[in-house]
């Protein structure tokens, strides 16, 4: 079902065919056979669109020359509805050149399954609850010690009134998280820089404070949202670190320990920050400068980026394909990749005429002569 459409009814129908058919013939004549039959408004494919059909699930069972089976079809809609298109399935006397005939069997009520269900589980609920060796008491007592620290700490930032800790303003760096209770989760763990983005869409304020810290850490939940959220995140903030939350696991549910395990490392870096990488050689300014302009563009991209004598950009690929690009490419004078500068990647760099390449490291060549190599260290940029 589409992820707008909840199904209240699942339309059940059996069908037998006087032919060998297949699945998708059975679902082609459901489709055709109805189309205008009840208006353009209930055509099936209008239906679907507007995520009042879903996906229709076919079953066959195939004997010598006939074919039989059942065709189940999830509806958001009133019952009226559901009936109508039941009927207009029935009328279906042909599939390709095959008699058939379809028969509805039932007409589920999908919500009544789920309110068995939901009654289950709350028995279930109420069995563990009952278990418990907390006190009410006990429980309201925490909640308050807990609110009431938490609430010295908690404010709001930006036009938008997201929420953060206090430490956001005066710290150095900042913790991007995705909700409230995340940045209420990193207080009760004692940090304080931590700012929630309230959403998939990044409002301008956060990247507006951000292009005022040093660093900016990302900790998102470790489910296929914070996946999303960590994309649209990333175009349109320069993200330094990005941590994740333990599989299926959001950053709300973390104890204290397991924040503090996660950004532990991160912690240690700002409290004693690596010294800023400087330039070796002076003569090197040139191409440090175009190395730092490059950078931010390949940075953990796994990518490649070749550029002419006039610092345009020729070609932009996967480093997997770099080799292969370079056997076929010429006018290249530059070439800057995100990862270990090679003897393969050399020979053929030298083979397409470049001059220079700038990468994370250099590995231990046995031939690097008449070719620049220098790594973003060499040249100040990380």
């Amino acid at each position: 079902m589409p992820p707008t459409g909840i199904v209240k009814y699942h339309v059940k129908l059996s069908f037998e065919v006087d032919g060998l058919v297949e699945r998708a013939d059975i679902i082609g004549a459901i489709f055709g056979q109805t189309e205008g039959l009840l208006g353009p408004e209930m055509n099936l494919n209008e239906l679907q669109r507007v995520s009042k059909v879903g996906r229709i699930e076919v079953t066959t069972t195939a004997t010598t020359n006939t074919t039989s089976g059942e065709a189940l079809i999830p509806m958001s809609t009133d019952v009226d509805t559901a009936s109508l298109i039941a009927a207009a399935i029935e009328s279906i006397d042909k599939v390709g050149p095959f008699d058939c005939k379809f028969k509805l069997t039932a007409i589920e009520d999908v919500r009544a399954t789920k309110k068995d269900d939901i009654i289950k589980r709350a028995k279930e609920i109420k069995q563990q609850w009952a278990t418990k060796t907390i006190s009410e008491g006990e429980t309201m007592l925490k909640d308050i010690h807990e609110g009431t620290s938490v609430a010295g700490k908690l404010t709001t930032y930006g036009r938008g009134k997201l929420t953060c800790g206090t430490g956001v303003f005066d710290s150095p760096w900042i913790i991007l998280v995705e909700g409230r209770a995340d940045v209420i989760n990193l207080l009760r763990a004692g940090i304080d820089n931590a700012l929630a983005i309230d959403g998939a869409r990044i409002d301008e304020s956060i990247k507006e404070l951000c292009e005022t810290k040093e660093k900016i850490v990302a900790f998102l939940d470790g489910d296929r949202a914070g996946g999303f959220i960590l994309k649209e995140l990333k175009s349109v903030v320069d993200i330094d670190v990005i941590h994740r939350a333990p599989e299926g696991v959001e950053v709300e549910e973390l104890t204290p320990q397991q924040i503090s395990d996660i950004l532990r490392d991160t912690i240690a870096e700002m409290k004693n920050p690596k010294p800023k990488p400087t330039l070796s050689d002076p003569n090197d300014k040139p191409m440090a400068e175009l190395a730092e302009k490059t950078f931010s563009k390949i940075n953990e991209t796994l990518e490649a980026i070749g550029l002419d004598a006039n610092r345009n950009e020729v070609f932009k690929v996967p480093i997997s394909e770099l080799v292969s690009k370079l056997s076929v490419q010429s006018g290249i004078k530059y070439l800057i990749l995100d990862g270990i500068v090679t003897q393969r990647l050399v020979d053929g760099a030298k083979q397409a005429g470049i001059e220079c390449v700038i990468g994370h490291r250099i590995a231990n060549l046995t031939n690097r002569d008449g070719i620049t190599l220098k790594t973003f260290t060499d040249l100040g940029v990380a």
